[in-house]
């Protein structure tokens, strides 16, 4: 069944209404027809069975037949601090991470982020097209909720905020996998903590910002002997972690 993330305002007790967007995709390009079958989500991590009563390309009508539990929402909560990419990039590691079950997404402004992305330039400009992305993404993954995608920070306001378990995938380390570091810092007190990813820009990060990371109890580790690229290395950590932490069929 076709899945609609909407506002909470678009069901009332047993009925729901749908209009603009949402509206004409199940007029125009699905075809919906009264008595069809639609899953709607508000948001909450509820999905909501409804079966079509009406359908025009400004309004469409139903009833609510059966609610039930979103089971494709992880309960461990990651949030991911990506360095902005190209728009392509930065687009990929948006629509991935939100089909592995990334809670929230941060994109952050790094020292070595190519100077036209940084505030007033792109970032800021292509807020509205990430957004959609990640909406289209939790509704293609059977998401419960989508995930938050927060305004761009600066590196170390970023840092400042972390709270929980917290990793920084950096290429020059070679202690400290990121495996190793989960169980460490889970043994601390901090199981069932959220937990921040750090990852650079297409540059990576200098050593500075490692230094700063690791001041404010941020771990670096390492992803393996390979480099991997900026948008490779988001995913990949998401999807470690998931794993580790028994969300990803561990």
């Amino acid at each position: 069944m076709h899945r609609f993330f909407v506002s909470s305002d678009c069901i009332r007790a047993d009925a729901v209404t749908l209009t603009g967007s949402a509206a004409r995709q199940l007029a125009h390009v699905l075809r919906a027809r009264p008595g069809d079958r639609i899953v709607v989500l508000d948001g909450s991590g509820w999905e909501h069975l409804v079966t079509l009563e009406a359908v025009s390309p400004d309004r469409v009508c139903g009833v609510v037949t059966e609610r039930l539990v979103s089971r494709g929402e992880p309960t461990a909560r990651i949030t991911l601090y990506q360095g902005v990419l190209k728009a392509d990039k930065f687009e990929l590691v948006l629509q991935k991470g939100t089909e592995l079950g990334v809670s929230t997404f941060v994109p952050v402004f790094c020292t070595r982020s190519v100077p036209g992305h940084r505030r007033g330039g792109g970032a800021a400009n292509r807020y509205g097209r990430w957004q959609r992305i990640v909406t289209e993404a939790a509704e293609q993954s059977h998401r419960g909720r989508i995930p938050a995608l927060e305004k761009p920070l600066e590196f170390a306001a970023a840092c400042d905020r972390v709270e929980g378990i917290a990793v920084i995938p950096w290429e020059r380390e070679e202690g400290t996998g990121l495996k190793t570091a989960l169980k460490r810092q889970r043994a601390k007190g901090l199981d069932g903590s959220p937990v921040s990813v750090f990852i650079g820009p297409e540059g990576g990060f200098t050593q500075e910002e490692i230094e700063y990371a690791g001041s404010r109890g941020i771990e670096p580790v390492t992803l393996g002997n390979r480099i991997l690229r900026a948008e490779t290395a988001g995913i990949a950590a998401v999807a470690l972690i998931l794993y580790e932490l028994g969300e990803l069929g561990g």
